[in-house]
This record gives C-alpha cells, structure tokens and sequence, in this order.
C-alpha cells in the first residue's frame, strides 16, 4: 500500500485536513468496488499526538510525527489561518524535515507551504500558496520562486497548492497520477467537482479582490470596467471617465490598484473571457469580441501566456456539457 502521512498543526483547517483523508478514501473504495486492493494507508500525525482544529473541533489520538513513522511514500502538511505561525515552531519544523527526508512525495495544501519553506524543502523551488499569503512567503524565504498565479504546482517530487479548495485539485491530479483518470474522475463525480482544473488555471477572483481601490472614482471605474469589458478601455478613456490627466491617473491608480491600468484591465478582460467559456456556449470568436480582445487570435495569445492553455482546450475541460471532451471531463 502507498502510505501517506496527513500532518495537523494547531488551528489546522479541517476542511484540508479532512478533505485529504476523505478523498484518498473514495479512491480507495473506487478501487474496492472493482474488486481491487485499497492503495492508500492513511494515518494523521502531529508533534504531541493530538490535534486542535480551527474552529473548535479536536482530532485524536494522532501518531507521533517524527522516526517511529518510518519511510513513508507522501507526507501531506495541511495548511490553515496559523500555518504561517507554526512554521516558527522550531520543534515541528524539525519533525516536519525529518519526516520528509524519508518520504517519497511531499505536499503542502495552501499556507503549508510556509511550513516546508521553513524545512528547508522549497528552496530553489517554483511553489504556491494562498494569494493573501505569497507576498509573506517570498519575504520570509527570499530562496522559493514564488508563484500565486497557479491553484497548484509540481515540482520534483514537491506539490503545493492555492487556496483551500484549490487543494482539491491538488488531490485529484495526485491520484490520477498514481491510480489513472479513471480513479480521479470517480472521486471528482462523488465530490460534484470538476475533474480536473488545470494546475495552470490562475487565482484571478482572488487578485481581483485583493486589488480594489480605496478611493471611490477608482472604485467605481473598477467596477466600470468588470461590467463593460468589451468597450473601448484605453488609458485616455479611463483617465478621462475620473476627470485625471492619462499621467497622473496612472500614478494614483497603480497606487490604489497595485498594477498599472492596463494590466488591469488586460486581466478583466482575461477573466471575462474565462467565465464566458465555461458558463455559455459562445464562440471563442464571439468571447474575444465582448470581452474586448477583438480577435480570437489575440484572446488565443493573452490565454496561452497567462493559464499555459489555449481557449479552445479550456473550453473543452471546463465549458458547458455539449462542449466537453466526454472522455475526459468531469460530469
């Protein structure tokens, strides 16, 4: 059996931690219903055997994590609000390493990526976490690539994931790739989810929510813009819709926004575009048009650089039923 380790920290989200025991579980009874062994031994393991999780609810009794767990094949830290806390605790970053040292794969699911950052397992690395929380791990850990764009990331024999649910998707392509898409599509049809979003597809609602402005003209162009994507958005026009020179407009919204309003208005559009392909049956032709990229082959660019997939194939893996690839979407 494929031994994995699901290590808790105090606070630890339940929703992670138990969301890893549970599908790590369906794939196993997907495997009983075929008259197959089960693939997964699933133990919880914390520093002193019992585990406080946020929100209230304790989990006990846990093995101990540290040598007496032996040579384990992945080793699943599970974030949560005070994971970034936790990885200050010198005694479980040393069992955390240790344990990793003698397993085959390791995970951490949204803020566990400041504890393996502080173990020392994402240096030289490309990793991800939750969007509220990269700026925090690149300054801590000047030596990760730091990356919130992708909801997950595979690199060497380390994942991390975005936020929360993101780990899911995290989950399901871990068993895909131990038990195939047949194991991962069974999984994500019990959890009414979609097999499998991409580890490329960005967190752009999250960015776009951090970024709202403080100062109401610029709020209300923000919302200006969500709403009418397609028109004419050129920095003249903007400026002059906030009665601004183009000039000083530009200063006062990367000061509000964070980035330019180009950029902006270029990941509006690209989140537009994303909605419309999954939620309608418009062309990708028709998508490029009302969502103000003009051409299908500019929106086919803006796509490709931005999620790694063109529209067409993302249409195909998250677009509405008669668009999809029956052979491998989800339901």
């Amino acid at each position: 059996m494929h031994d994995v380790v699901i290590v808790g920290h105090p606070d630890t989200l339940g929703m992670e931690l138990l969301g890893a025991w549970d599908m790590l579980g369906m794939a196993n009874q997907w495997l009983t219903d075929q008259g197959r062994e089960p693939y997964y031994r699933r133990r919880f393991a914390t520093v002193d055997g019992s585990l406080n999780l946020w929100g209230g609810l304790s989990l006990g009794p846990c093995e101990p994590l540290g040598p007496a767990l032996g040579d384990v094949d992945s080793l699943v830290v599970i974030g949560g609000h005070h994971a970034h806390e936790a990885s200050l605790d010198p005694e479980f970053i040393t069992a955390v390493r240790e344990v990793a040292e003698r397993s085959g794969r390791v995970v951490g699911m949204c803020t566990a990526a400041f504890i393996l950052a502080a173990a020392g397992l994402l240096e030289g690395k490309r990793a991800t976490t939750h969007w509220m929380f990269g700026d925090l791990l690149a300054a801590r850990h000047p030596g990760v690539e730091v990356d919130t764009d992708p909801i997950f990331i595979a690199a060497n024999g380390t994942w991390t994931s975005a936020g929360i649910t993101a780990s899911f998707d995290l989950l399901l392509a871990i068993i895909e790739e131990d038990l195939g898409a047949d194991a991962a599509l069974s999984v994500a049809r019990t959890l009414v989810v979609f097999l499998r979003r991409s580890g490329n597809q960005a967190q752009f609602s999250a960015q776009m929510a951090e970024q709202l402005a403080d100062r109401h003209p610029i709020r209300e162009l923000q919302q200006f813009i969500a709403d009418h994507p397609g028109d004419r958005l050129t920095l003249t026009d903007l400026a002059a819709r906030v009665q601004m020179s183009p000039r000083h407009f530009t200063r006062v919204f990367r000061a509000e926004v964070g980035i330019s309003p180009g950029r902006y208005v270029e990941r509006t559009r690209l989140e537009a575009a994303r909605r419309r392909l999954e939620e309608t049956e418009q062309s990708v032709a028709e998508v490029a048009v009302a969502t103000g990229f003009g051409s299908s082959e500019t929106l086919r660019r803006t796509f490709v650089a931005a999620l790694g997939v063109a529209p067409a194939e993302y249409r195909l893996r998250f677009g509405p039923v008669r668009g999809r690839r029956r052979s491998s979407a989800p339901v």
